[in-house]
């Protein structure tokens, strides 16, 4: 079936001058209908000419950062399905047919590449794959999913998942935004082992345990808020109502000994908390029906738009 669709091989880079020729080559050879795209995200090395003279379509993209140019890809390739990997050579090639089979097969609308099965030594900082890990059950758990690897670069889109998600991520953290929009929007997703590489040598990650970490952790919070506004406003006023406990004690304590507040300002304190905890759950609650109210209006849109037009009877 996949042999009748139009295949894009997505490939983000910056400074793959080492591994690009090779990952273009590769994916040529185990899916050649594929048309290979390669995203230079303002490389200062010959990324574009190796990649070029590799076979690729080049396409410059000039705002820097990987979410920036996944927003770039996205909107300006046309296909029926997307594949998207990194110039790095740590993806390998061989498992495209694999993907692409679980994703005809299962009927999903994104298959990711899990890496936390098999991969090589050295592949994973230890950092990265302790932090991929909390992600993924934090993750399954807000939206009653069964994931491992959020951070896997390694993905196969639907084309109507392709054109419906408003992504907003500009750097590392684009495939915790791709999860959670995915996700947040009903698409399926489906996860299939692959082998994952280490770097070769003379090849350098861009990423940045601390700031990277940061960032996905940022995005992370934000996106909680935006699409389960009830679970992170439930655990604002849980929170909050923990300190109104707290800093209630000494003036309940005096009120129940001598019928008398000595500790006023904590008295006082303990109020303001109380009354943010009962203004968060109400804000949570509020949210909650608006994200509730979008969501169905997507449905709704999703299926007119999917819905051929049909002359009057």
């Amino acid at each position: 079936m996949t042999s009748q669709k139009r295949i894009a091989i997505l490939i983000p880079c910056l400074n793959e001058e080492i591994t690009i020729a090779q990952v273009v080559k590769n994916f040529q050879r185990t899916c050649p209908s594929a048309q290979v795209y390669v995203f230079d995200n303002c490389s200062t090395d010959k990324t574009s000419e190796a990649a070029r003279q590799a076979g690729a379509t080049v396409v410059y993209s000039p705002k820097p950062g990987k979410g920036n140019t996944v927003i770039h890809m996205f909107d300006v390739v046309d296909a029926d399905i997307y594949v998207m990997t990194d110039g790095d050579s740590t993806y390998p090639a061989e498992a495209l047919p694999g993907l692409l089979d679980v994703f005809e097969k299962s009927s999903v609308d994104m298959v990711v590449g899990s890496r936390l099965s098999r991969f090589s030594t050295g592949a994973f900082r230890k950092f990265h794959y302790f932090g991929n890990t909390m992600l993924a059950k934090t993750i399954s758990y807000a939206f009653g999913a069964q994931l491992t690897d959020i951070l896997s670069g390694y993905r196969i889109f639907s084309r109507r998942l392709v054109k419906s998600l408003p992504l907003k991520s500009t750097g590392f953290e684009i495939e915790t935004e791709l999860t959670l929009q995915t996700l947040a929007k009903g698409f399926k997703i489906r996860e299939a082992p692959i082998d994952y590489g280490a770097r070769p040598a003379g090849s350098f990650s861009k990423l940045n345990t601390w700031r990277d970490g940061r960032i996905v952790l940022t995005a992370l919070f934000l996106i909680f808020k935006d699409f389960r506004p009830l679970i992170f406003f439930s655990a604002l006023g849980i929170f909050l109502a923990i300190l109104s406990f707290a800093c209630g004690i000494l003036p309940i304590a005096d009120y129940l000994r001598e019928r008398y507040v000595y500790h006023v300002p904590l008295a006082i304190l303990a109020m303001g908390f109380g009354i943010l905890s009962a203004m968060s759950f109400v804000v949570g609650m509020i949210l909650n029906t608006i994200v509730q109210f979008h969501q169905e209006n997507f449905i709704l849109f999703q299926k007119l738009l999917n819905t051929p037009n049909k002359p009057p009877s």
